[in-house]
């Protein structure tokens, strides 16, 4: 009876965020090829991590103040990793892509060639 209740979904700690997997983004993000010259807060939120930075380039704030970069999930059910891109127009999240691994999503924002995450 106590195996069973430690078993259940509702009882199993939330896999996302974990400190972890919180300093493997951060020390990713060091090596990123846009704006290095920031250094992003990544902020743990439910399922994940979300990724802000100062905005120097202005396009999107131009005060220069603290923008979203993106969003990172874990969906623990079938163990996917996905990336969001923020809309800053309409002030939402996007769908950019989904990872099988952590360190596949972090390549893809590290890289980020047509610019749509650090902007």
């Amino acid at each position: 009876m106590q195996v069973a209740a430690l078993n259940s979904p509702s009882q199993m700690p939330a896999a996302q965020p974990n400190e972890f997997d919180l300093r493997r983004i951060e020390r990713a993000l060091q090596d990123r090829v846009r704006y290095r010259y920031v250094t992003p807060a990544i902020i743990g939120v439910s399922g994940g991590y979300r990724i802000q930075a100062p905005c120097c380039s202005r396009n999107v704030d131009p005060e220069g103040g603290i923008v979203d970069i993106a969003l990172l999930l874990f969906n623990g059910l079938n163990g996917e990793w996905r990336l969001f891109v923020k809309d800053h127009t309409r002030q939402s999240w996007e769908l950019h892509s989904a990872h099988s691994r952590l360190q596949e999503l972090l390549d893809d924002l590290k890289a980020d060639p047509n610019r749509v995450f650090w902007q």
